[in-house]
């Protein structure tokens, strides 16, 4: 079962007839099949493959069904980029809704508790690091969810000296969020009656200007960013360099019916399971190998540029997987394993049928692992990295980690707690906090401060 054979016809009966597990296991193979062919440029191998996996994903069935349609969808993208006007051509029509992203990455918020972990953390942080301060300002690089704020402002507004002088400058592409977050933030520090002021930035992170953050001297800095440094490595030719054709050997050499007397009890076993006699990295030798250059020009200025406004804290958050490969394949393997943990984390605490959750798996997860997949370039937005990559970074770029404390991550754990389920989880590596699903980590957030 190393390779398909037109022989077997379609639709192909017998794979209705699989077990769940059988048939997570066998979408997994023709996945890597696929992908194999897609890479190679051997585009009927890669149509037949893509036929198999069309009888049995679906984005509405178990957790492999539902991951692989995605999967799928993301390779056929790849696929049709080869014919730009056959591509245009079929998303010209397209519609993109600011208030349906607006939504999404709410709901998203509300099913998973990486974010709130996150701003537990971050709040912590900066808590402590302003302590005494009358004069506050914030810099938010992705201003989306005012959540996190509200909750500092009440914290503030509980100091024993009285609540400082906080200004937010909050950075956005969109002005319809922009407006959403003022309005919201504006409410609660009138509620508190605490003097605040509120600085909308509408532009990509890329294009920011450094001057229009108005830092004022006497005031202490802080800068949060949440997920979206990442999107600067995409600014790199360097970046886009081809390595060996390392990734490119035969990834399906299991024997698909050894494999099938396996037992495992999630997607992220399956994954372990099926990749063992092929290219299986480890969390440790992912985060380790050289898949993308440490060294950023892009990435290096924009640092540079923060550095340079001498902050008092930044806290960085950011999806800890390895999703910046050179190579198609690299990038599947990686994607599969940490994408797979996220699809297990919506199987064991949401019921399969509700459209929130169909929405986040599409509008969200779908399209990150579309652009990882079938994107190049610059139009290649999703680059996650691991920590350690983000550790050598920053400190390249005059900062020094700083240890989150021992008060944020109990509250961390608490609010864990709290959710009603066992897999989430969270480690401290070097004063750094990894969030994960089971032993998997997929979110880290990490504290910086500037070393002269």
């Amino acid at each position: 079962m190393t390779s398909l054979s037109p022989s077997l016809g379609s639709p192909y009966p017998w794979l209705k007839e699989l077990k769940s597990e059988e048939r997570g296991l066998y979408l997994i193979h023709l996945l890597l099949t696929c992908a194999n062919h897609v890479a190679s440029g051997s585009l009927e191998n890669a149509n037949l493959a893509l036929e198999q996996i069309s009888q049995l994903a679906s984005p509405d069935g178990d957790t492999m069904q539902r991951i692989a349609a995605y999967f799928t969808e993301a390779l056929a993208d790849r696929i049709l980029k080869n014919w730009p006007g056959l591509h245009k051509a079929l998303n010209s029509t397209r519609i993109s809704l600011v208030s349906e992203e607006i939504l999404v990455r709410k709901v998203f918020f509300e099913l998973f508790p990486f974010l709130k972990v996150a701003f537990v953390l971050t709040n912590q942080a900066i808590t402590e690091a302003i302590e005494g301060e009358k004069m506050v300002h914030i810099i938010d690089l992705h201003s989306t969810e005012p959540a996190q704020w509200v909750a500092l402002l009440q914290v503030l507004n509980a100091r024993p000296e009285g609540p400082p002088h906080l200004r937010i400058t909050a950075v956005h592409q969109q002005n319809e969020v922009l407006d959403h977050m003022a309005h919201r933030l504006i409410e609660e520090a009138e509620k508190l009656d605490i003097p605040f002021q509120f600085n909308p930035i509408v532009s990509k992170l890329e294009n920011l200007d450094m001057e229009k953050l108005r830092v004022k001297t006497g005031e202490a800095l802080v800068v949060s960013s949440v997920l979206q440094l990442h999107t600067l490595l995409a600014f790199d030719d360097e970046l886009l360099r081809k390595r060996s054709l390392l990734a490119s050997k035969n990834l399906n050499g299991t024997h698909f019916s050894r494999v099938l007397q396996m037992n495992q009890s999630t997607l992220a076993e399956l994954l372990e399971k099926d990749l063992v006699n092929g290219y299986s990295p480890s969390p440790d030798s992912a985060s380790s190998s050289p898949l993308s250059p440490t060294t950023s020009v892009k990435m290096d200025n924009f640092l540079n540029g923060l550095w340079g406004l001498s902050p008092k804290l930044m806290v960085i958050t950011e999806q800890d997987s390895n999703h910046n490969g050179s190579t198609l394949m690299e990038r599947l393997l990686e994607a599969l394993y940490s994408y797979a943990a996220l699809f297990d984390c919506l199987e064991s605490t949401v019921s399969r049928t509700p459209l929130e959750r169909l929405k986040v798996e599409k509008m969200l997860f779908g399209e990150e692992i579309k652009n990882i997949i079938a994107c190049e370039g610059a139009e290649r937005k999703e680059r996650h990295e691991k920590l350690d990559k983000w550790i050598q970074r920053l400190d390249s770029a005059g900062f020094s980690n700083l240890p989150l404390s021992y008060f944020g991550m109990l509250q961390a754990r608490r609010l864990l707690q709290g959710y009603g389920c066992d897999g989430y989880k969270i480690r401290e590596e070097n004063g750094n906090v990894l969030i994960c699903w089971q032993d998997r980590p997929l979110y880290s957030v990490s504290a910086w401060g500037c070393r002269k």
